[in-house]
């Protein structure tokens, strides 16, 4: 549901900006998300018996180095209209826009093994290739009986299990005698 929301909030940010202005707010609203895993200012936003302007005066001086009217004005619309939760949410759907505006998205590797930063930079530039975009990868190691790539904002998915080519390779032998 907050996606939603955030996106509609997005789409009106976009029609009055450009690609410089929107990484701004990307950046912005991001740092601003960030609060959000703070526990005492989740407390104080989420509290009913703060004030609607004490509320509004904590974002507005926490982005006011920004010196953007757009975002001040955002802002005081999600706290007028009791959305401030939705913030997280609007950071989350501003950074998935910029990748495709920018055609630069991030991935995750999965695997049990150890893979080096030579073939991560492989990986990247053949799918940067295969997409027309640019794309970097973190490691992550697991218990994944192979190998396992997520670029969340192209949509892509590819694993290789060891499990599943062992399965495959017994399968077609049998099949084959």
């Amino acid at each position: 549901m907050e996606e939603l929301i955030a996106k509609r909030y997005i789409k009106a940010l976009k029609s009055n900006s450009d690609i410089a202005s929107m990484e701004n707010m990307t950046t912005i609203f991001s740092t601003l998300a960030e609060s959000f895993k703070d526990e005492k200012f989740v407390s104080i936003i989420a509290n009913p018996n703060v004030a609607a302007k004490d509320k509004s005066d904590i974002l507005l001086e926490s982005v006011k180095s920004a010196n953007s009217d757009m975002v001040n004005n955002l802002l005081k619309l999600l706290v007028e209209n009791r959305r401030i939760s939705v913030i997280p949410a609007i950071a989350q759907e501003l950074q998935k826009d910029m990748a495709n505006a920018t055609k630069t998205y991030s991935g995750v590797i999965y695997s049990d093994a150890d893979i080096s930063d030579s073939l991560l930079q492989e990986l990247s530039t053949g799918l940067g290739k295969r997409f027309d975009s640019t794309i970097s990868f973190s490691f992550v190691k697991n218990d994944f009986n192979g190998i396992k790539v997520e670029v969340e904002g192209l949509g892509v998915e590819i694993n290789f299990s060891k499990d599943r080519i062992d399965s495959q390779i017994i399968e077609h032998i049998v099949k084959a005698i």
